[in-house]
C-alpha cells in the first residue's frame, strides 16, 4: 500500500473528527451579511457545539462569532428588518423555570443580546417562514392531540413528566421516522406577529392567589398563563394529526396567507397537497391537490404574484415518477409546467428578485449546479460549470447575485458567491479553515452492457503508480435517488485516501442526475443494472495501472449497504464487503421501516422477492463487516440481526467461530453521529480492510471492550 508523506487532517481520526463544519447559512435582506452556522467539537469529544458566525457577504471582511451557547444554535432566519431569529435550548434568564425544550430566539440586527421570544412547553422545532414586508414569522412546534392551546399543552406535558409517562397511543400511521418516535406529540405551524416586540424590565410581583403558602395543593391548578410580554402563538393547524410534517411553506411579502405544502391522510401512501391558509382567520383554501401526486415546496416571488412548486407524481412498480417545475399566479391560478425539457430534478429553486427566472440547484452529471430557469419558458441555463454542489442558496435581491454553500469530495462546504450575470463564483470568509486536498480526484467513465454512460469519481493517494497501485475500494452510494456528488462527514473517502487506498464513488442505475430514464434502468430490479453498472465501471477503474485489480473491497451504507449484500452474494472477486446499515430480506424490511406505505408502492410483489439479498447468503464467501445502529428506523436493526444470524448459521465454523464480524451501536441511528463513535466506526472498518485487503495482522479496535 502506498504512503502518504504529507500529514493532513485526514491521517488521523481524532484530528478529522475536530474540523469545524459549515451547516447552514442565511442571507440577511438587505444582501449585506450572511450568517454561517458552524459545528465544533466539544471540550469532551463526545458531542458538536453549534454556534453562529457572521460574514461579509460581498466577500471583504473577516469572519465575527455572534453566539456562543453550549447548548448551541441552528434554523437560522431574518426578519425583514434584519434581526437574526435562531432555535436554541440555551437558558432563558426570564424564565422562573429552566426547561430543556429549545426556544425561538432573537438576536438583534443593530447588536445586544439575543432574548427569548417564546415559552413553549415542548419548544420550538424550527423557522418555518418569515415575510419580507411584515412583522410575523411563522415557527413549526409540536402540541399534545389533547391540549386545547399552548397553555393547556405545557400543563399536559409537565403532567407527563412529573408522573413519568412515556406511553404512546397512536392512532394513525406512522409511528416512527428515522430515528425518532413520533407522537405523542402532533407538528403544528403557529403565527408569531413580532411587531412591537420590545424588552421590559420583569415584573416579578406575586399575584395574592399565589401567597396562601407554600404547601398549597397544586395539582388541579390552571395552566401557567403564556408570558404577556412574548408574542401570543396562533395555531394555523389546530388538530392537523401528522398533516403539519410538510413539504415545505412560505408566506406572502405581506404575511397575510401562508402557502403550505400539507399531507393528506391516506390509508396507503399519503399524498401532499399546497393550501393556503389565511394568517389572521386560519381559513384554508386548497389551491393544488390530485390523486397519485405530491405538490411540494412552494416559493414565492419577492413581489408576492407568483408560486413556483414541485408536481411529483407517485412512482410505481412499472416506473419512477418525475419531479416537475411548476409556476402560477400565487391565488394558484394560471398553472404552468418551466423547463418541460430539461430532464433534471431540481432539488433547491428561488425567484430571481424581478420575477423572471427561478434560482435552481439540481443534481447533473456527478456534480450539483446552479441554474437559471426562465419563467416565460425560455430554455434553461446553467451558471456554474465547476466540479461542485451548490445547498442552500440565497438570492440578493439588490443584485440578484447566489449566497450558497459549495462543496465537492475535495472540499467541505464552505459559503460562496456567484455573480448572477457571469456565473463567476468568489469564496466568502469562513471561520472554518480550508482543509487540504488529498490525493487526486479523477472522473472516470465506461459503458455499461446496454450501451448506458456510467461515470465516477475515483480519489488515488499520494504516489499511485504503475509501480505502487493502490489499493481500491468501492464506495456505493445511499439514496438509492443519489448521487456522490458532494462532500459528506459522515462518508469520507479522504480518510481511505490518507492511508493509502483508492477510492471509487460511481453513480449507477438509480442514480440522480443523469436523467429518468437512467434512473428507470434499476427500478423494481435493484439487483440488476445497479449491480452490473457497479461490476462494469469496477472493472474499467481496474485496468488502470496506479490501481492493483488483485486488492479490491466494496462497501456501502443504506442502499449502499443493500448493494453491498448483493454484491457479496453474487461475485467472489472482493476481498472484503462492508455493510453498513443494509437491507437484506425485503419482505420483512417492507413492513417494519419508518416509511412502509413507500415500499409497497414501488416494487412489484415479483421484484421484491426477486431483488433480495437474503436468498443468496449460501453463496457468500467473501468476509464481511455488518454494522448497524439500533435506533435506526428507516432500516431496522433487524436487517442486521437476520443478516448476521444467517451468515454465521451458513458460514460459521463448528466451534461458533467466523470469519465475519458484526459492529453493533446501541445508541445510535441510521448514521453514526457522535464523534466517538465515528472513530470506532473508521478504525474497525480500516482494521478489517487492512486484515483482509492488505494481509495485515487483525487489530481490536481500542475502547470497544
Amino acid at each position: 500500500m502506498t504512503e502518504s508523506t504529507t500529514s493532513t487532517p485526514f491521517h488521523s481520526l481524532e484530528n478529522y473528527i475536530a474540523l469545524p463544519r459549515v451547516e447552514g447559512l442565511a442571507l440577511s435582506p438587505d444582501g449585506e451579511r450572511v450568517v454561517l452556522t458552524v459545528a465544533t467539537l466539544s471540550a469532551d469529544g463526545t458531542r458538536y457545539e453549534r454556534s453562529l458566525w457572521q460574514v461579509p457577504a460581498r466577500g471583504e471582511g473577516a469572519p465575527r462569532r455572534l453566539t456562543r451557547s453550549a447548548k448551541g444554535e441552528a434554523g437560522v432566519a431574518f426578519t425583514r428588518d434584519g434581526d437574526a431569529l435562531f432555535v436554541s435550548g440555551r437558558p432563558d434568564a426570564e424564565a422562573e423555570k429552566e426547561h430543556d425544550a429549545s426556544q425561538l430566539w432573537l438576536l438583534p440586527a443593530g447588536g445586544g443580546e439575543a432574548r427569548a421570544i417564546t415559552r413553549l412547553g415542548g419548544g420550538v422545532s424550527g423557522v418555518a417562514a418569515t415575510a419580507l414586508d411584515a412583522d410575523t414569522v411563522v415557527i413549526a412546534a409540536d402540541l399534545l392531540p389533547s391540549s386545547t392551546g399552548v397553555e393547556d399543552d405545557a400543563a399536559a406535558r409537565a403532567t407527563r413528566s412529573e408522573k413519568k409517562i412515556a406511553a404512546i397511543l397512536h392512532e394513525t400511521y406512522p409511528v416512527r421516522y428515522w430515528d425518532h418516535d413520533l407522537g405523542p406529540a402532533e407538528p403544528h405551524l403557529l403565527a408569531l406577529d413580532l411587531e412591537g416586540l420590545a424588552d421590559a424590565l420583569p415584573d416579578r410581583a406575586p399575584d395574592a392567589a399565589d401567597t396562601d403558602g407554600d404547601d398549597a395543593d397544586t395539582s388541579d391548578a390552571a395552566p401557567t398563563p403564556y408570558p404577556a410580554h412574548l408574542p401570543a402563538p396562533r395555531d394555523l393547524t389546530p388538530q392537523p394529526g401528522r398533516t403539519a410534517d410538510t413539504a415545505g411553506q412560505a408566506l406572502t411579502p405581506d404575511a397575510r396567507t401562508l402557502i403550505a405544502a400539507l399531507r393528506v391522510p391516506s390509508r396507503g401512501l399519503p399524498r401532499i397537497e399546497i393550501v393556503a391558509i389565511d394568517v389572521a382567520t386560519g381559513e384554508r383554501r386548497t389551491l393544488f391537490g390530485e390523486e397519485g401526486v405530491h405538490f411540494e415546496y412552494p416559493t414565492i416571488s419577492r413581489d408576492g404574484t407568483a408560486l413556483a412548486y414541485l408536481r411529483a407524481p407517485f412512482s410505481t412498480p412499472e416506473g419512477p415518477g418525475d419531479q416537475e417545475l411548476w409556476i402560477a399566479d400565487v391565488d394558484g391560478s394560471s398553472p404552468r409546467r418551466l423547463a418541460e425539457g430539461w430532464d433534471r430534478w431540481p432539488a433547491e429553486f428561488r425567484f430571481a428578485p424581478d420575477g423572471a427566472s427561478l434560482v435552481v440547484a439540481a443534481d447533473h452529471d456527478g456534480r450539483g449546479p446552479v441554474f437559471r430557469v426562465p419563467t416565460d419558458g425560455g430554455a434553461v441555463e446553467q451558471l456554474t460549470h465547476d466540479h461542485f454542489s451548490y445547498t442552500g442558496i440565497q438570492v440578493d435581491a439588490r443584485t440578484g447575485d447566489i449566497v450558497a454553500l459549495r462543496s465537492s469530495w475535495q472540499a467541505p462546504a464552505h459559503p460562496v458567491r456567484i455573480d448572477a450575470g457571469t456565473g463567476e463564483v468568489s469564496v466568502l470568509a469562513s471561520p472554518a479553515a480550508p482543509t487540504p486536498e488529498v490525493g487526486t480526484m479523477t472522473e472516470v467513465e465506461t459503458l455499461a452492457a446496454d450501451g448506458s454512460r456510467v461515470r465516477a469519481w475515483l480519489l488515488t493517494p499520494e504516489g499511485a503508480s504503475a509501480e505502487h497501485p493502490a489499493p481500491l475500494l468501492l464506495w456505493i452510494h445511499g439514496g438509492p435517488l443519489n448521487s456522490w456528488n458532494a462532500w459528506s462527514w459522515r462518508w469520507a473517502p479522504q480518510l481511505a485516501v490518507a492511508r493509502g487506498y483508492a477510492v471509487l464513488l460511481p453513480d449507477p442505475a438509480l442514480s440522480t442526475g443523469y436523467g429518468l430514464d437512467f434512473i428507470a434502468r434499476g427500478w423494481n430490479s435493484w439487483g440488476e443494472k445497479p449491480f452490473t453498472d457497479l461490476m462494469s465501471i469496477t472493472d474499467a477503474v481496474e485496468q488502470r495501472p496506479e490501481i492493483d485489480e488483485t486488492r479490491t473491497a466494496a462497501m456501502g451504507g443504506s442502499f449502499g449497504g443493500y448493494m453491498a449484500n448483493w454484491v457479496a452474494g453474487h461475485t467472489d472477486r472482493f476481498r472484503a464487503i462492508v455493510s453498513h446499515a443494509s437491507l437484506w430480506a425485503l419482505d420483512q424490511f417492507g413492513g417494519t421501516t419508518d416509511n412502509s406505505s413507500y415500499w409497497t408502492s414501488i416494487f412489484s410483489p415479483e421484484g421484491l422477492d426477486a431483488n433480495s439479498p437474503h436468498h443468496a447468503v449460501a453463496d457468500i464467501v467473501t468476509p464481511m463487516l455488518v454494522i448497524h445502529g439500533d435506533r435506526d428506523y428507516r432500516v431496522p436493526i433487524g436487517e442486521s440481526l437476520r443478516l448476521w444470524s444467517e451468515l454465521t448459521a451458513h458460514h460459521g465454523e463448528e466451534d461458533g467461530s467466523t470469519v465475519h464480524k458484526f459492529l453493533y451501536f446501541p445508541d445510535e441511528n441510521h448514521w453514526i453521529l457522535k464523534p466517538q463513535h465515528a472513530i470506532v466506526w473508521y478504525e474497525t472498518v480500516f482494521a478489517y480492510l487492512d486484515q483482509h485487503v492488505l494481509g495485515a495482522e487483525w487489530k481490536r479496535p481500542a475502547n470497544i471492550g
